[in-house]
Parts: C-alpha cells; sequence; structure tokens
C-alpha cells in the first residue's frame, strides 16, 4: 500500500490502511530501511498532499531521524526541500519539528552535537526554498524558549543553537540581531528581577554537581550562570577567528548588541548581569569601549530621551568608567572632559532661574550625571593622580568640582551616601572640595517617612532618592565570572582617607568588593517597558549646550 492509495482509500471512506500506515510510522522499533522507504513514497506525491493530509503529514514528521544513518538523514533532508518546496501550508510544522529538537532529549543524548548540526542543516535548507523563513521561523523560537523552571542543561541546549545557528548556518536568510534579540529578550524577563548580592550566602555559594563541577546552590543563579557562559562563548567565538581578532565581525556583533541594548536592558532597571555582554565585548579593542561611551553620553544629553532613560546612561557610563580596568586614564579623563563641563553649562543654565532648586524629577539627568562623575573619581583618582602628581592635582582642580557640590541643585543632597561620603573624604584628602559642612546640612533636613505595615508603623529615610543602579557592580555568577574577573576593577579600600562611618554603611565581610552595600536597592526593575511608556514619568530638564565628542578619534 503506498502512501497515495492508502490517502485515496481514506477519502472514499475506508480509514483502516490510513490508519495502519500511520501506525506503522509511529514504531518506535522502525527500522532505517522502512524509513527511507517510506520516505521516498511521501516524496513520490508530495504535490497531492494538501491540508486534507495534515495528520499523516504530522506523522512524517515525528520520524526519529536525527541519530540514524546518513541516508536516512539525507533523504529526510530532502523530504523536507520537496514538502515545503510543493506544499508551503506546512512550512510552519516543518519548523516546529526541527526547533523543538534543540532541547536535549534522552533517546539523544549521545548523539546531541551531530543531532543539533543536522537541525541547523535542515534550517538552511529550508530557508534555502522559502525566502520567508525567518519571519515565520521567529515566532517559533520565541514559543520554544525553555522557559526559567527548565533544566541548566535545556537551557544551554537551546540558547547555543540559537546563537550559533543564526551566526553560522542561517545567514543567507535571516539576521543575526533578531535571535539575539530573542536571546535577551527572554533572558532579560525571566532573570531581570533576580537579585544577587556578593554578600548573600544563599545566592553566591557553590556545591559540587554529580558531575564533578561546581555549580551554584540558587537554581535561578545557576541557570543564568549557565546562560551566561553560552552568550559569552558565542560573543568570544563570533569575534575572533583562528585566535585572532576578527574586526569586520567584531564591529557587526558590536552593532547588533548596541541594538539590543537599547532596546531591552537600557530600560530595564536593575537588570541582572546580562549587561556583562556588552562589557565582554568591549573588551577586545579600545575603539569598542570607547563607541560604547559615546554611545550613552549621546544619550544622555538627548533632549529627545525621556529623562528616565537619560538618567539610566549616565549610571552606566560612570560604572563602566569605573570598573572596565581595560580603560586607559586617557579615555577615563576624555569622558571626565565631557560630563564636567556639561554640568557647568546646565548649572550655569538653571542657577538664576525658577528652577534652581534641589528637585529629582527636574533635575534627574543632571544628579545621575553628577553621581556618575563622583562615582568615577573614587575610583579612578588615584589612577589619574599616579605618575604626575602635580599634573594629575591640576588636572582634578581644573574641573572645579566644587561649584558643581555648592550650586543650588545641591547634588549631595540626592546622590548615594556613600558615594557622597567617599567622595568627600577622597576631595578633602587632596584639598579640591570641602563636602562635610554641606553634607551636616542636608542631614538636618532629610524628613523621616512613616510606612504602616502588620507589625506596626516604622520610620526611615530614603537614602537612595535617584533609585541609584550601577549595573557593573561585582559579578557573583560563579563559571562566567572567568572571563569576567581579569577585565574587572575591584574597589580597593582607601586605607589613608578617613570615612565617615556614621553616615556610611561599611562592610565587614573582608571579601566584599562593593563599597556600596546595602546602598543600592533590591532589584525591583520595571520589566519589558519601552522608551514611550516613560514619556509622562518624568519631566526632560531645560536644554543645553554640550561639548562635542572629541576623544573618539581612534581608527577603529
Amino acid at each position: 500500500m503506498t502512501v497515495f492509495a492508502a490517502g485515496w482509500l481514506f477519502f472514499k471512506g475506508d480509514t483502516s490502511d490510513y490508519e495502519l500506515l500511520k501506525h506503522q510510522l509511529a514504531d518506535p522499533d522502525i527500522k532505517d530501511a522502512q524509513i527511507i522507504n517510506w520516505l521516498q513514497e511521501f516524496r513520490n506525491c508530495v504535490t497531492q498532499l494538501s491540508k486534507d493530509h495534515e495528520q499523516l503529514i504530522y506523522v512524517a514528521l515525528r520520524l526519529p531521524w536525527l541519530g540514524r544513518s546518513p541516508a536516512v538523514v539525507e533523504e529526510y533532508l530532502s523530504f523536507l526541500s520537496n514538502l515545503v518546496s510543493a506544499q508551503t501550508v506546512y512550512l510552519r510544522a516543518c519548523l516546529k519539528m526541527v526547533v523543538s529538537n534543540f532541547k536535549p532529549s534522552e533517546f539523544l543524548s549521545v548523539y546531541l552535537p551531530r543531532s543539533f548540526d543536522q537541525c541547523h542543516q535542515a534550517l538552511q535548507l529550508i530557508g534555502r526554498y522559502v525566502p520567508s523563513t525567518s519571519c515565520f521561523l521567529m515566532p517559533i523560537l520565541i514559543e520554544n524558549f525553555p522557559f526559567v523552571q527548565k533544566s541548566s542543561r535545556t537551557l544551554e541546549c537551546y540558547v547555543h543553537n540559537l546563537l550559533s545557528g543564526c551566526c553560522t548556518v542561517w545567514l543567507s536568510f535571516t539576521l543575526p540581531r533578531s535571535v539575539m534579540s530573542i536571546t535577551f529578550c527572554q533572558v532579560v524577563v525571566q532573570y531581570g528581577c533576580l537579585s544577587l548580592s556578593p554578600g548573600d550566602e544563599d545566592v553566591c555559594s557553590v556545591k559540587s554537581s554529580p558531575a564533578g563541577t561546581n555549580v551554584m546552590v540558587h537554581p535561578v543563579a545557576e541557570r543564568l550562570d549557565t546562560l551566561m557562559v553560552v552568550l559569552l562563548a558565542f560573543i568570544k567565538d563570533m569575534c575572533h577567528v583562528n585566535g585572532c581578532l576578527d574586526v569586520e565581525r567584531t564591529k557587526d556583533l558590536y552593532k547588533d548588541l548596541v541594538c539590543v541594548f537599547d532596546k531591552l536592558i537600557l530600560p530595564t532597571h536593575a537588570s541582572c548581569h546580562v549587561q556583562y555582554a556588552l562589557f565582554y565585548l568591549c573588551s577586545f579593542r579600545l575603539a569598542l569601549a570607547e563607541a560604547f561611551l559615546e554611545h550613552l553620553w549621546r544619550l544622555l544629553q538627548s533632549q529627545s530621551h525621556p529623562a528616565v532613560l537619560r538618567q539610566s546612561a549616565a549610571g552606566y557610563m560612570g560604572s563602566f568608567l569605573a570598573r572596565a580596568n581595560f580603560l586607559p586614564v586617557a579615555t577615563v579623563r576624555a569622558c571626565l572632559d565631557l560630563l564636567v563641563p556639561w554640568l557647568h553649562l546646565y548649572i550655569d543654565s538653571q542657577d538664576s532661574g525658577s528652577r534652581a532648586y534641589c528637585d529629582i524629577t527636574l533635575h534627574g539627568p543632571f544628579y545621575n550625571a553628577c553621581q556618575a562623575v563622583f562615582y568615577t573619581l573614587i575610583f579612578r583618582h588615584r589612577s589619574i593622580l599616579e605618575g604626575n602628581m602635580k599634573k594629575g592635582l591640576a588636572y582634578l582642580q581644573s574641573l572645579n568640582l566644587e561649584r558643581i557640590v555648592m550650586c543650588q541643585l545641591n547634588p549631595l543632597k540626592v546622590c548615594l551616601p556613600a558615594v557622597t561620603n567617599m567622595f568627600a573624604a577622597i576631595t578633602r584628602k587632596y584639598q579640591l572640595v570641602f563636602c562635610y559642612t554641606i553634607i551636616e546640612r542636608n542631614n538636618r533636613h532629610v524628613l523621616p517617612v512613616v510606612r504602616s505595615s502588620v507589625g506596626g508603623d516604622c520610620v526611615s529615610t530614603n537614602t537612595n532618592p535617584l533609585d541609584s543602579f550601577f549595573p557593573f557592580d561585582p559579578y557573583v555568577l560563579k563559571r562566567s565570572s572567568k572571563l569576567i574577573e581579569p577585565l574587572y576593577q575591584v574597589w580597593e579600600e582607601p586605607a589613608d582617607t578617613e570615612v565617615d562611618t556614621v553616615t556610611t554603611k561599611r562592610c565587614s565581610d573582608a571579601d566584599e568588593d562593593d563599597f556600596l552595600r546595602g546602598e543600592t536597592p533590591e532589584t525591583k526593575g520595571v520589566m519589558g517597558m519601552t522608551p514611550g511608556s516613560y514619556e509622562s514619568h518624568l519631566h526632560s530638564p531645560s536644554s543645553v549646550g554640550s561639548p562635542p565628542i572629541s576623544f573618539l578619534q581612534r581608527p577603529f
């Protein structure tokens, strides 16, 4: 009985042979020779297999072709190409079948690498015959993305197939940016609210796995660590050919990642670790890091962007300047030469006007830019002073930080206390600014906030009015941190700097890197928001002139 004959009898009302054929195709013990014979039958009558034969087609698509002999794989791929060419109505079904095999199964555990390669080969073949494949593929990739509860192995395999396929096999019919957007979107949505702190033993502790490797005790942190390992490995493989940096491929990947950053990462408050993908990529070449800083600088001074995004850009800029140890001091100074004059111009435009008072809603980007400057100087002042103390001090004095601190907008009132106090101690040591009079005055004017709870009312003060977030705070994921640690500037306590411990929360853990411990908020960010949804949230400050971008003159 042929496939066509069984289908013809089915329409005549005789379903016995049709059901027998379906049963034979679904036999778990079906042999290679049988699969090849049936696939050849399907190919011979593929033009007659319309929508009415969908049950039979679905059974054929479930044939166990992966991990079989080369003859079976070749015949199955020929069947797929003939089917989507003659009956495009089955395109989605074919794509769903292939994508479903991106996840590991018990049957294919021994043949996973080969099976995954065969899946990519199938997608490439389908894309060759149906140019619009990418339009149908993207929704299917999103639908099949494993949920956060799935095993680390499932996530690892799926994301690996997603990224490696998009940039090595499917380039003929889809854009890598779309696939990366899917990956980053799912990571941000599913893991963006995960709160990971270096001092949290429940999060940062590890245990031995049955395979003899160390895994994180926190299950969600372990899955995020697995995803970051895959993401960072993908970035490295994409940018290097035979161990050498491929400039053009690196530039293309950077452009794609910046688009993903603008769309997904920047609008997500306190996103968890995923932003380190761009941090890692920028370490490959100084021009990339400077291009990223230029991008953030443009966002910060842009009046067409919502204030909250400009504030986030300032936070990224300050955190990147402070933590990226691959940035030379010349680049740090060049960025300060952009930020500080912009602050002075902003003060010029506000100090004598009707809005010359401390108000986060009116001056949010200004305050975040101030905090970015203070934070950068806390981490980088020693490198600025090294080599030639006299010239370094002259440079710091030329920034006229005193005017920023003393202005009527009063930035010290809204910056994080840890940043304020460390900045005050460092600037007092070098006689740049004396901040303590203003700090004491601000402390006297801090109003307590009464909050009602089940246990009664509690009185507290808001120590983080800017809702500050330092995106490159210490990296706590264990396995993926091996790629980040060599690039990371850890916090080194200034032994000779006296900090007011009454107003600054200090860390007693000798291994703690982050001097902001206890100051930054728990990660309860706004997820999935787009720039348009911020428009009515905050008012943009008045337009001020901006100095030209002059530090990015180095060719790539």
